[in-house]
């Protein structure tokens, strides 16, 4: 492979590949990256454009589970392959047990959207990750960052929003990629406060928000008692016809709060 290699002819659906070239938008994921020297971590490095940007910020580890775009990468960063400036692990990112990195990190990556949800929850769950700035798919984006009263304020949001400030950035149109995806894209920034480590939670999220269009009141009947809710949203001042996103964050941890001790 050289560097003529033709990013919309080798881009593998399998593993949802869009290779980012804008040089601007590439530009402007770096400079949301704070100054404070902490080693970064990219999942997915592709083509090495956001990479040849990232070893100039920091250590960089990098993950590719594309052999071919391995063997590419191998000739293309020999340098700071050598010298340490960036250490490629040619694997896949899901198979990857424990932490990323051995040590306090940034996730920083344009991250293959079919994977991206699970790869942002896992880094929640990571007390090594210290933040993380990914390319998303704009609607992941929405979802992790929605606030309170929006649609799509549910156990996404909620679970972020409890261990972390959550923004999105900016958009970034399909042009800005090669091959174009059929959706717009965004920037999401995560700054964690704390790890997410609490999966009963988690599962309480899962059954509060998991019909949207119902009454929290009744998502949550499906496993816990009545009485017992309607006493609960009572001493909390909830609407008993209150849906999912209408809820502050707070209320969350708070109706749990309720229903672990009761459980």
């Amino acid at each position: 492979m050289h560097k003529s290699l033709n990013a919309a002819e080798i881009a593998d659906k399998r593993f949802g590949q869009n290779f980012l070239k804008d040089g601007t938008v590439l530009e402007k994921i770096i400079e949301a990256i704070p100054n404070d020297g902490l080693p970064i971590v990219e999942i997915g490095a592709g083509l090495g454009d956001l990479t040849r940007r990232l070893i100039k910020v920091g250590r960089v580890r990098a993950y590719e589970v594309d052999k071919r775009l391995c063997e590419y990468l191998k000739s293309e960063f020999e340098k700071p392959l050598k010298n340490g400036g960036l250490e490629l692990l040619c694997k896949d990112i899901l198979k990857q047990s424990g932490s990323l990195f051995e040590g306090k990190y940034s996730l920083v990556a344009n991250l293959p959207y079919y994977i991206a949800t699970k790869i942002i929850l896992n880094a929640l769950h990571d007390s090594n990750c210290k933040r993380i700035i990914v390319m998303v798919q704009k609607e992941v984006a929405e979802k992790f960052s929605a606030k309170s009263g929006d649609k799509n304020f549910g156990s996404l949001a909620v679970l972020s929003q409890s261990a972390a400030e959550v923004k999105t950035l900016f958009e970034v149109p399909k042009e800005a990629f090669v091959p174009p995806p059929k959706v717009t894209s965004a920037v999401l920034h995560i700054e964690k406060k704390s790890s997410l480590n609490d999966k009963n939670f988690e599962e309480f999220l899962k059954i509060a928000t998991k019909q949207p269009r119902k009454t929290l009141l009744k998502n949550l009947s499906a496993s816990y008692s009545k009485e017992l809710l309607l006493e609960i949203f009572e001493k909390l001042n909830i609407k008993s016809t209150a849906r999912a996103h209408e809820l502050e964050l707070s209320s969350y941890h708070q109706i749990y709060g309720y229903v672990k001790v009761e459980g």
